[in-house]
This record gives C-alpha cells, structure tokens and sequence, in this order.
C-alpha cells in the first residue's frame, strides 16, 4: 500500500477539524466529556465517556452528565492538584484498570491554564486519558553531501513500549514539568543518539512547531480512541560528514543514513512513527522539497500541521 502526505497527516491529525467539517466536528466533540479544574470554566481535553466514568464518585472528582464534565475540584494550587491526579492515578495504575497504565513512565508532563499557568502535573503514560495538549521535541539531523542531502534516520527498537520497529526522526522526546524545549533536546541528543553535547548547543537550530490532534490506535499501545493532542517544537542539525548518531539508550535499534527519495519511499510505505512522518513532511517544505507545485494537497497538509487546539498551551 502506498501512502500520499496527505494520509500520512491524517493518520497523525485524525481528530475531526472544524474548518473541514464542522458537522461532524461538532457531533464528536459532543461524545465527549470536558476535563476541567474546579474554578476553571473551560477544557483543558476531551476523555472519552468509558474513562471519565471511572472517576465518578471518586474523591475530589465530579463528574456532570449533564454538562459532559469532569471536574478536578480538590486542591487550589498546582502542587496540591498534582498530588490529587497523582493519588488517582497510583489507585488506578494498582486496580489495573487502564491498559495505558502499565506503561507507567515515572515523568510528569504540565498542563497549562489561559494565562499559562501551571495547573497540575501528569504522569505521562496518563496523559491520553485525560486528552490534555503535551509538548515535545524532535530534531532532523542531516549531511550535506555533493549529490544532495542525506538524512539520519533511527529504526526504533522493536521492544519500545510504543510503535517498535518503526521509523523515526534523529531524535524525540517529551519535554517534562520544568523542562525548556532546548534543554530537553539536548538531553534527548544524548539519551538517544549520542551527539556531543557542545555539537547540539552550538549547530542545532529551532526551525518552528508543528501541531496536531492525534487519535491513539492499537500501535500507541493501551486503550484505543484515546485523545492527544501535541506540540512538537522542532529543529534542525547539519551534521559533520565524521560524527555518526549511535544509539544511547535501548530506545534505537539502528541508524540509516538515507538520500530524500529513500526516506520518501519509506514514508510512503507507512513505516514511519505517525508524528515523525509528519515532522519529515514539515522538512521537506521548509527546505523547498514539497512545494505547491509537486503537491497537490499541500494547503491542506500545511493547516493540518498547524492547527490550533481547543485548550489551553503554553
């Protein structure tokens, strides 16, 4: 099966955009229940009604069937909140009552109010139940060579707890509760590619962002259907044609240095990461690889990769 940009940005923005449709974007937000904090009249995610109704007569939660609610109404400050969510959640994690649970991470991610305020940290792997906008960071390193670029691109390690064996960008990562983008990045070069730490301080630029809504399917791992939307700041790294990315961690299982059209190819055979494709795609337009031109559905595939969320960020 081959795969166009187009599809591979669905894959990744799957949730319904209200300037595509907004019949049917209203009939799916209209499914779901709003995560709120007590005192805080606006969403902060959608959760799907299987979920939220677990939190129903759990204490400092109140659930509106009403309204399709749910509400965090314990604790008036983020500390206070965290240690609520986080409470929940060890309950949850020791029942074994959500999948997505067992791949318990030991990271917070923060979840932002409308003046970007911190409202309460969230384990990470809980993040999708509760469909709130988390933040990362993935950096395309490339060599420029006489016959054109050539890419690095990882073959995630087929033991990842997400999407193992596929491909992805040189490097990933989420960017934890009191992390800067850059400072992750930095850590995620590391972690996951072994660069020189002056390499990426000096040479790794930031290149922009790109958002969107993606709906977890059975490759994500835990409960499907579940909601998550993301900002993935983005950069970019030339690297010397001497200095080799090689895995640090368990997290890769390989390296390829590949010319445009081979990763082209790769992605249209659907091997990439949802996100990550969608973070090449966004390299190829910068770089003038993906143009009006060759692309039929490049408008499209350009507000697709910029959408702008339903909740508060940062």
């Amino acid at each position: 099966m081959s795969f166009t940009n187009l599809d591979l940005i669905n894959a990744v923005d799957g949730f319904p955009y209200y300037q595509v449709d907004p019949d049917l974007y209203a009939a799916s937000i209209s499914t779901y229940f709003e995560l709120r904090v007590d005192n805080h009249d606006y969403a902060l995610g959608y959760m799907l009604p299987s979920v939220a109704e677990v939190f129903r007569n759990v204490a400092h939660w109140e659930l509106d069937d009403v309204d399709r609610v749910l509400t965090l109404t314990g604790g008036t400050n983020a500390a206070e909140r965290s240690a609520i969510v986080a409470a929940t959640l060890e309950a949850l994690r020791t029942t074994g009552h959500f999948k997505v649970l067992d791949k318990w991470r030991n990271e917070l991610y923060p979840v932002y109010g409308r003046n970007k305020e911190l409202l309460f940290d969230v384990e990470r792997s809980a993040s999708p139940l509760f469909g709130v906008v988390t933040y990362g960071v993935h950096l395309t390193a490339f060599v420029k060579k006489e016959d054109g670029l050539r890419i690095w691109i990882p073959r995630r390690a087929k033991t990842k707890q997400t999407y193992g064996g596929m491909l992805d960008n040189a490097v990933a990562g989420g960017i934890a509760t009191g992390e800067v983008a850059f400072e992750s990045l930095v850590r995620e070069c590391a972690e996951e590619a072994s660069l020189p730490e002056d390499l990426v301080r000096s040479k790794a630029g930031a290149v922009g962002c790109i958002t969107y809504f993606y709906v977890r399917d059975e490759r994500a791992g835990g409960e499907m259907g579940l909601m998550q939307p993301e900002v993935e700041y983005v950069y970019d790294l030339e690297l010397p044609e001497d200095v080799v990315p090689k895995p640090g961690d368990d997290e890769v299982e390989e390296f390829y240095l590949w010319s445009v059209e081979e990763v082209k190819e790769h992605l249209e055979k659907g091997e990439f990461k949802p996100n990550c494709a969608a973070v090449m795609i966004d390299f190829f337009i910068r770089h003038g690889m993906l143009t009006p031109e060759n692309e039929r559905d490049f408008i499209e595939i350009v507000a697709r990769m910029h959408r702008k969320f339903e909740f508060p960020t940062l």
